[in-house]
């Protein structure tokens, strides 16, 4: 049973999350969060952080960490394959309609009208990934530490354009001893 639910819980995310992993972030917590209670949003803040250090796309890594999470290997089996079916079917009817019909202009103003649902996809994810890290969502317990990275590493992205990868390396690394001189 418990492989079904992973299996449409992801599903259902596979369909409906146009645009990537980033914009798949909200879909992802309200299926694993909210409505399954499989995990808690520190373990979900945990995940969105493994997903964009692994290699591959950030929902399937998503998909493959809570399966394994909940379910062990068939689990992660059952939510990977869950989160791709989608995305194999609709990417090739698409490819192919795409490739029949590019030069139609009611397709490009249907492209068009994707973008800012696609923002604000994005948008919804990073809102609430920033809020964890200050503290929670009501702010209460305002985590300086995790203020001060937020603004040192974006800091270090804009002026010195150092390396994403480098930057969440030296971020990691600085709250790591934050934590064990405290």
């Amino acid at each position: 049973m418990i492989y079904w639910q992973l299996f449409v819980s992801f599903l259902q995310i596979g369909l409906f999350s146009i645009g990537g992993g980033y914009a798949a972030m909200p879909l992802i917590q309200a299926q694993v969060v909210t409505a399954h209670s499989w995990l808690t949003m520190e373990e979900f803040s945990h995940l969105v952080t493994i997903s964009q250090m692994t290699p591959g796309p950030i929902a399937i890594n998503g998909a493959t960490f809570v399966g394994m999470r909940i379910a062990g290997f068939p689990g992660a089996l059952a939510a990977t394959a869950g989160c791709v079916a989608p995305s194999v079917v609709l990417v090739s009817a698409l490819a192919w309609v795409y490739y029949r019909y590019q030069t139609l202009s009611l397709l490009q103003r249907v492209l068009g009208c994707l973008r800012p649902a696609v923002v604000a996809l994005i948008a919804s994810a990073g809102v609430s990934i920033f809020l964890e890290v200050m503290g929670g969502p009501a702010l209460s317990a305002c985590n300086p530490v995790g203020i001060f990275l937020v603004i040192a590493g974006f800091f270090a992205l804009r002026k010195w354009k150092l390396s994403p990868v480098l930057v969440m390396v030296l971020c990691g690394a600085a709250n790591l001893l934050w934590g064990l001189a405290v």
